[in-house]
């Protein structure tokens, strides 16, 4: 039977804002595949990625995420088709930065060492078979079993070893079972710190063959810390306090889930395993499998750019991600393991290195001369190390990437504009087109006489207008002398409040609540709504203005959103419970999957709400009825269906707290133009959503379907951008 290709993401709560180069990242394994040096993406998986049908993008060019929420309800068939959603950053080039930094369409010999699959690019010189790799293993393929360290090898680099008398009281995993080359393979890496001790175990990562993490849990040192080295390992003191969880833990949850023919992957593997006081019999090392002369290493970070074309601990972080550098030694053992060693050497690993090395000279260099000097030092300057555009490997693959709209692609690769373009016609060609190529393109556009600053500072308005209206709501009539703690209390209950305030221009006075997620709004006007509070019996109301007409419609569609499904809001929470005091409360709900516990986007501070995310929409309902009305610590809780689950909360929390002004005179003159445009808008906008719709259906059946609104930057500022993605099943909807 015919495999189908699944995707998964965990794009849920915090953890959906992608970058292009992630996106990149995905769309280059989703074309090529592993037998072509593309890794899987380290923020998604796709399954079975051998029996995709090909690999369709759609660019909404000139939106953004802004319009995707002003034109909701016209939107029918992209919120109803694409579980997967993200906030893409914006970028000053677009297509640029999808491409790569050169579609030139001739096979490169980048820093990454990917863009060639032809052995013919580098010929192999009598300098290339004096590689220390290619002493070391030869040139054949081999299976993993070649790759592992003898025990000779593990006493030589200072691995545990067992028996050894500096290993007395270390744990061993009990993985004694024979070896083969389809043993499975897991990433290992520990962040440590100094204490008393010596080196102790703070943080450890496995991650399984798949990139799957499985642990990633903070360890309390049984001694006193002498320094906490948060630079590197990013952890301080602050961190480890409410941690309970001890070395021997760890080595009791580690021993059970490693089967018993397992192999750890790490970079210098040996200071993890003696941190960890663990003796495990069959391990292959990173810095000792790409070999160097004289007994250098490569860093792990060093390799993770050169050969997997990543970039990791990076110097934006507050240290090392021990997950993600165990997932990066992993997939340097994996691209080692199946390329072999000729095309590991055929990269250049030395020379690319000096090459680095040199780039940082001269950039720094350039940093202290002044301007007029820099001019006569770029002709000197080594090549800039840029991305590979996987274009040219499809090229190279024999595969023809189809572009299709404003711009299309010429014989050479390079972009044509094409500006008299309809959307109707790109759809006509698209429709013959893209199922003759496995990657295609589709640029679709609103027109440019929609895309003016001034208007777009308009819809910005009316949108945070309109979502400042869902948040609020107003309670009462309340007695002259009402207690406003009470009334605070209540209402707080249904989640977190961002601002309060008494109104006084009535006969009787009203409270005006606004909220932070919609949600909590909701859960008031629902629970609160002729309920008695603070001695009075009140009527809660959202405000009643033009723009909120269809705000129960609206709400019904979100929460019918396929991004929503069996997802729910639970309100009520103390602010002391943390993360792993609720995954021990909701334990016992059945097929739970996730729990998202928001962060106020400046302060760090969770809120008094939750997100659980079940596996099925039968168990979301379960739950409704088993936690309203639940008691937590004491506290009373409240839950409804999530309005707002995935990456949609954040951009509401942006747009709600934006401080940015627009000129109010300029404003208020632009607003009716603003709305005699945006009726014509709303109608493109569904004439949009109806051809995204038919060339959606005339896909085959496990085709990968991107569609972007690429972001927009304006002299208003800029507004993000937001990707939806789905593969498509014979259902004709996205596969999860």
């Amino acid at each position: 039977q015919e495999k189908s290709s699944r995707l998964t993401a965990a794009l849920f709560g915090e953890d959906c804002e992608i970058n292009h180069d992630q996106l990149y990242e995905l769309l280059k394994y989703a074309a090529l595949g592993k037998c072509h040096n593309a890794t899987q993406p380290s923020w998604c998986r796709i399954y079975h990625q051998s029996h995709l049908a090909g690999v369709v993008v759609i660019v909404l060019q000139e939106t953004s995420q802004l319009h995707f929420y002003k034109f909701y309800l016209q939107f029918k068939h992209l919120r109803k088709v694409f579980r997967h959603r993200f906030t893409l950053t914006t970028s000053a080039n677009f297509l640029a930065s999808l491409y790569g930094e050169g579609a030139n369409l001739k096979p490169q010999n980048t820093a990454q060492g990917l863009t060639s699959t032809s052995s013919e690019c580098v010929p192999k010189s009598s300098k290339l078979q004096c590689d220390p790799i290619l002493r070391k293993y030869g040139e054949k393929k081999r299976g993993l079993t070649s790759y592992t360290l003898t025990l000779e090898e593990q006493k030589k680099n200072d691995y545990p070893i067992k028996g050894s008398p500096g290993c007395k009281g270390y744990i061993y995993t009990e993985c004694d079972q024979q070896r083969t080359d389809s043993s499975p393979l897991f990433g290992l890496d520990c962040e440590m710190c100094l204490t008393a001790k010596g080196n102790e175990v703070t943080r450890v990562s496995l991650v399984d063959a798949q990139g799957q993490c499985l642990l990633n849990e903070l360890v309390k040192p049984e001694s006193t810390v002498v320094n906490y080295r948060t630079r590197f390992s990013g952890i301080t003191k602050k961190m480890l306090l409410p941690v309970k969880t001890r070395l021997p833990d760890i080595q009791t949850r580690l021993k059970k889930m490693l089967p018993h023919d397992a192999v750890l992957v790490g970079h210098s593997l040996n200071a993890d395993l003696q941190a960890l006081e663990m003796i495990h019999p069959s391990v292959i090392d990173t810095s000792l499998l790409f070999a160097r002369n004289e007994g250098r290493r490569f860093k792990l970070k060093f390799l993770a750019k050169a050969v997997l074309g990543k970039e990791i601990q990076c110097e934006q972080k507050l240290g090392h991600d021990p997950a993600e550098d165990a997932r990066a030694a992993l997939e340097l053992a994996q691209f080692f393991i199946e390329q072999g060693p000729a095309k590991v050497a055929e990269l250049n690993l030395e020379m690319l290195l000096m090459t680095e090395k040199l780039a940082e000279v001269s950039q720094n260099k350039a940093a202290l001369q002044p301007r007029r000097c820099r001019v006569q030092k770029q002709l000197n300057e080594p090549p800039h190390l840029s991305k590979p555009c996987f274009l040219d490997c499809l090229q190279t693959t024999g595969q023809k990437p189809l572009l299709l709209g404003r711009q299309e692609l010429d014989s050479s690769g390079l972009c044509q504009s094409n500006l008299s373009t309809s959307n109707k016609q790109i759809l006509q060609r698209a429709l013959e087109d893209v199922p003759l190529s496995t990657f295609s393109i589709i640029q679709f556009s609103l027109g440019p006489e929609y895309v003016a600053s001034h208007l777009l500072a308009g819809l910005c308005e009316k949108v945070r207008s309109k979502l400042t209206d869902m948040l609020t709501i107003y309670a009462g009539p309340f007695e002259e002398s009402f207690c406003l703690k009470s009334v605070k209390k209540e209402f707080g209950r249904c989640g977190p409040i961002q601002s309060l305030t008494v109104v006084t221009e009535t006969y009787q006075p009203y409270v005006c609540i606004q909220y932070e997620v919609l949600e909590a709004a909701q859960l008031a006007v629902e629970s609160l709504n002729g309920a008695e509070v603070a001695g009075s019996c009140i009527k809660v109301q959202r405000p009643v203005t033009a723009a909120m007409l269809d705000c129960d419609v609206l709400i019904k569609e979100l929460e019918l959103d396929v991004e929503n499904e069996g997802v729910i809001y639970v309100a009520g929470l103390k602010k002391s419970l943390t993360e792993a005091d609720l995954q021990e409360e909701f334990s016992q709900l059945k097929d739970l999957e996730t729990l998202f516990l928001p962060k106020g986007l400046q302060s760090g501070k969770h809120r008094n709400c939750c997100f659980l995310k079940f596996q099925k929409s039968q168990s979301a309902v379960d739950a409704l009825e088993v936690i309203n009305g639940w008691t937590v610590k004491g506290s009373k809780l409240r839950s409804r269906n999530a309005l707002a689950s995935g990456h949609l909360w954040r951009w509401i929390w942006q747009m709600n707290h934006s401080n940015e002004k627009q000129g109010g005179n300029i404003l208020c003159e632009k607003m009716e133009e603003v709305s005699d445009s945006e009726q014509d808008l709303r109608k493109k906008v569904k004439k949009l959503d109806h051809h995204i719709k038919k060339l959606y259906r005339s896909l085959q059946d496990n085709t990968l379907c991107v569609v972007l609104f690429p972001g927009v930057n304006s002299m208003h500022g800029s507004q993000s951008g937001l990707g939806l993605m789905g593969i498509k099943d014979d259902g004709g909807r996205s596969a999860c």
